[in-house]
């Protein structure tokens, strides 16, 4: 099983980032702010205008430590890496599926499954945990939405085209996002959530879960090309030009478990307050300079959670699933497995 390297992630702005011996160092105004050993990273994830050594990126290239540049909101700008470690004849088969409609369906199905159960499960534990305090309208939504998405779990799999396939999982993401205001026990009303919204996000809620999807379509992409495999031919997500299509499948079925529960916990725990976010005059809602620190805090921390993996039985953590992930898809494409398991949730 792959070891758990961390990741770094640099928020301030004009730090500057360079070199020492086997060290990554990040200075702010010429003053070192802190030193980590490159052999525990697995990548460097940089927010905002700040600098990093040629030396630096070199040395990560080397070690196989990507470098991602990313706007104030999480909106991925560019990377530095070495080169491509990927196995030629398992494109080849990746490339070849996506070619085939059945091989096609047969993976976005395994993946719809995987992220609707997951969706199921967040409602499920919601209900579980605080739903004798819930208002009784509130609670009423948040069951049918829960009995919804096992409908369309079901419905998933059955015989169908991958267009199909994607109207279910348009469905799936309609039901959960109607409900998921529901799961916000504060009674401030800045946090409401009335829809999903994005590019750009128009409130604190839909801010906070673009940030955290930015978060993980950077570690699905990492584990993707770990693999070998080209993240940017998916099965679920068509294909378009600068698109990450096989990471934004892979992170499908991760969003509940990895992003959704840790916006959840912040906002509940009243770890985030409507003073952590900016507004700009077109509207659009960011995380603010510490706030991020926190969220990347959280996102870090459930990273490093422990559980079995439904498939393997095997002990790992939140943060290596998507390499395990990735890893099944591969032995699929492959043929060594009949299908491709998703992460079902416990």
């Amino acid at each position: 099983m792959r070891r758990h390297l961390n990741t770094l992630y640099v928020s301030t702005e004009n730090s500057w980032l360079h070199k020492e011996g086997e060290n990554v160092v990040v200075k702010i105004d010429g003053t070192e702010r802190g030193r980590v050993p490159l052999h525990l990273l697995g990548g460097i994830v940089c927010f905002g205008a700040l600098g990093v050594s040629p030396a630096l990126m070199g040395h990560c290239a080397e070690l196989g430590v990507r470098i991602s540049f990313m706007a104030r909101n999480g909106r991925f700008l560019a990377r530095v890496e070495g080169p491509v470690s990927g196995n030629v004849l398992l494109r080849r088969s990746q490339y070849r599926s996506t070619d085939d409609p059945e091989a096609t369906a047969a993976l976005a199905r395994n993946m719809i499954m995987g992220k609707t159960l997951n969706q199921r499960t967040v409602l499920r534990r919601m209900l579980r945990d605080h739903g004798a305090r819930m208002r009784e309208e509130a609670r009423a939504c948040v069951e049918d939405a829960a009995r919804r998405l096992g409908d369309v779990a079901r419905r998933a799999t059955r015989p169908a085209l991958v267009d199909e396939l994607r109207g279910l999982e348009g469905e799936a993401a309609r039901v959960y996002y109607a409900s998921f205001g529901n799961l916000v026990r504060r009674d401030d009303s800045v946090f409401a959530f009335p829809s999903r919204s994005r590019r750009p996000p128009l409130d604190p809620m839909n801010s906070l879960l673009s940030f955290l999807y930015a978060l993980l379509v950077h570690d699905c992409r990492s584990a993707l090309e770990t693999t070998g495999l080209d993240p940017a031919v998916g099965f679920l997500h068509r294909e378009r030009p600068g698109r990450p299509s096989l990471a934004l499948d892979l992170m499908e079925e991760l969003r509940p478990v990895l992003a959704d529960r840790v916006a959840l916990s912040l906002v509940n725990r009243r770890q985030l307050g409507p003073g952590d976010f900016d507004t700009a005059l077109s509207g659009a809602v960011s995380l603010a300079d510490d706030a991020r620190k926190a969220v990347l805090t959280a996102y870090q921390e459930r990273k490093r959670t422990e559980l079995t993996h439904p498939f393997l039985k095997e002990k790992t953590t939140l943060g290596l699933v998507p390499f395990v992930q990735a890893s099944l898809l591969a032995r699929c494409l492959r043929n060594d497995l009949d299908g491709y398991p998703p992460f079902v949730w416990r």
